[in-house]
């Protein structure tokens, strides 16, 4: 198949190249590299350099006789780009991977909220052109998030409810409670691709995943030419990145608020696979398609004393303490999600195992030199935007205050 991967370049979007790439597909991978940018910004370094998108794919075809087309650009700001891709390359699938995707960095400030929903709403508004114009048939593969839903209490379905109201019954989008600016950009996505199936029978599949973690696949091997990033900071970092870190440099794991907040979690293999059952297995004409993407559930106090399990096998003692919760979300809530779609197309999952946080932490703390302390603490408060983290030494606990006058 011709396979184009919007976001080419980022966490899931270069080894989702890499994987299609070794089973025969043509793979085009599209980037801004606004990323590296954005990290920048914010201080936030990889635990291990990333080498450039295009070193990467130099790499990969000398290494596997493959090649990945690489074309750098920006799909939110150039709408003229995807319609030359879709003429051009004629995908029949497009994975969108293609957008801001971290949640503390759209609480920032007004100019971070404003930059994250355009960039990312736009963004997908010219690929449904582009798609309409010119590749009409294609498959449409969207990363949408477990985000977007919130924290109901109710049964979280994938994606459609069907409800009953004064004696008549419909299906309709599930409603969603997202916690943040980038979670309520994926909303606007979701409503958006329904439209597009709905009034131009596009194909799509919308993955609401999980939060991801692990760093090895297949593809990459032990080659740091072929390298992903891993991102433990307060800004792109997810939890058990940042408490593997933690545990490796000696530092307490830092759960916000009481750690009984629940969510869906899955290793980067599935990810990969998840895409790839998405892919071969499109959805049909008009249709808007969800599956909730994940493998397990897991609160924020579980991950915590997990890790601290395996980093105690490897002769770590680890603390664990608590943060006031910067971001303003249930602590106590019910969480059950559905997830039945992708195990009926055939995932066997990666678990999360004792095993899988040592590996992590053994390459944590082959890197432990090269950590950035300071970007660990969270210092985005969801109410007041950029704060710097101070200590608040009566209580023992960390808390945040403005860092402007």
């Amino acid at each position: 198949m011709r396979i184009c991967i919007l976001g080419g370049d980022g966490y899931l979007g270069w080894p989702t190249a890499m994987h299609f790439s070794a089973r025969g597909h043509e793979v085009m991978v599209v980037d801004n590299m606004a990323k590296r940018g954005w990290e920048e910004e914010v201080g936030a370094t990889p635990l291990e350099p990333v080498p450039t998108l295009k070193e990467r794919a130099r790499r990969w075809r000398q290494k596997k006789f493959q090649h990945i087309d690489t074309v750098i650009g920006n799909i939110a700001d150039d709408g003229q780009l995807m319609q030359d891709i879709c003429r051009d390359f004629r995908p029949e699938a497009i994975i969108h991977y293609g957008e801001q995707p971290s949640a503390p960095y759209s609480m920032l400030n007004q100019e971070n909220a404003v930059y994250t929903q355009c960039n990312n709403v736009i963004g997908t508004l010219n690929v449904m052109f582009a798609m309409r114009e010119h590749c009409p048939q294609a498959h449409l593969v969207k990363l949408g998030t477990m985000g977007e839903y919130g924290t109901p209490n109710i049964d979280i379905e994938e994606g459609w409810l069907e409800v009953t109201h004064n004696g008549r019954k419909d299906r309709v989008l599930y409603p969603k409670k997202p916690h943040s600016l980038y979670h309520l950009s994926k909303v606007h996505d979701s409503h958006n691709l329904e439209f597009a199936s709905r009034m131009w029978d596009f194909r799509v599949t919308d993955l609401n995943q999980g939060v991801v973690y692990g760093i090895d696949t297949d593809e990459i091997g032990n080659d740091p030419e072929l390298c992903t990033s891993f991102h433990y900071d307060d800004i792109f970092g997810t939890v058990l990145n940042r408490f593997v870190v933690q545990a490796a440099i000696g530092m307490p794991l830092t759960v916000y608020g009481s750690g009984r907040q629940i969510r869906g979690y899955l290793n980067i293999r599935d990810t990969l696979r998840c895409i790839e059952l998405a892919v071969e297995n499109p959805a049909g004409r008009g249709e808007f398609r969800v599956f909730n993407q994940f493998t397990e559930q897991f609160s924020i106090m579980e991950l915590a004393e997990r890790v601290r399990e395996s980093a105690s096998e490897q002769g770590l003692k680890v603390e664990i303490q608590h943060l006031r919760n910067p971001r303003v979300e249930q602590e106590d809530h019910y969480y059950h999600a559905k997830h039945s779609g992708l195990p009926g197309l055939g995932l066997e999952p990666h678990l999360l195992s004792n095993g899988v946080i040592g590996h992590m932490l053994t390459k944590a703390m082959d890197g432990a030199a090269k950590v950035n302390e300071a970007s660990i603490l969270p210092k985005v408060d969801w109410k007041h935007g950029w704060q710097q983290p101070v200590a608040d030494e009566p209580a023992g606990i960390v808390c945040l205050q403005p860092a402007r006058a």
